[in-house]
């Protein structure tokens, strides 16, 4: 068994917390050293009281899904005998109510372009299936109820 930590951290500015008048601005700190920006989404949080710069949940959210996918997609590419020079995906998440009315993230749409190097030849169907086995394999994708979509592609294709 595996297990992963990291250190969320906020303090109160100058502003006022009784009236809900603060910055949501905080750090994340992982293991390996790397300290990032963190903030609320200026499209739940009105700013200035959230940081457009930073990252928030739901923007990480998203990035590790499609983080988890490509490593996923990677090692099982290898393992098959692929050359693969480049990696690039613009995903996207759509958060929306739930039956129950609470808003949650309820899907999230992966666009990985993938560069196949020269000389190593590979048909859509093949990308189509070695991004589903990525998919079955994915720690994260088989840790949420979000629909996650894969709409992959060869960079040829993507010009």
């Amino acid at each position: 068994m595996a297990h992963y930590t990291a250190s969320v951290r906020w303090q109160l500015d100058d502003g006022n917390f009784s009236q809900r008048r603060y910055s949501r601005r905080h750090q994340w700190q992982f293991d390996g050293g790397v300290s990032v920006p963190a903030s609320s989404s200026p499209q739940v949080v009105p700013l200035p009281w959230s940081d457009p710069a930073a990252v928030d949940p739901e923007e990480a959210f998203v990035a590790a899904l499609s983080s988890c996918h490509m490593l996923w997609f990677l090692d099982l590419a290898a393992r098959a005998g692929w050359a693969i020079e480049s990696y690039d995906d613009e995903a996207s998440g759509v958060m929306a109510a739930d039956a129950q009315g609470r808003q949650v993230m309820t899907e999230v749409t992966l666009r990985p372009v993938v560069r196949l190097a020269a000389g190593c030849e590979r048909d859509q169907a093949a990308l189509i299936a070695l991004h589903h086995q990525a998919h079955e394999a994915c720690f994260l994708a088989n840790s949420v109820h979000t629909r996650i979509h894969c709409e992959p592609r060869f960079a040829s294709e993507a010009a």
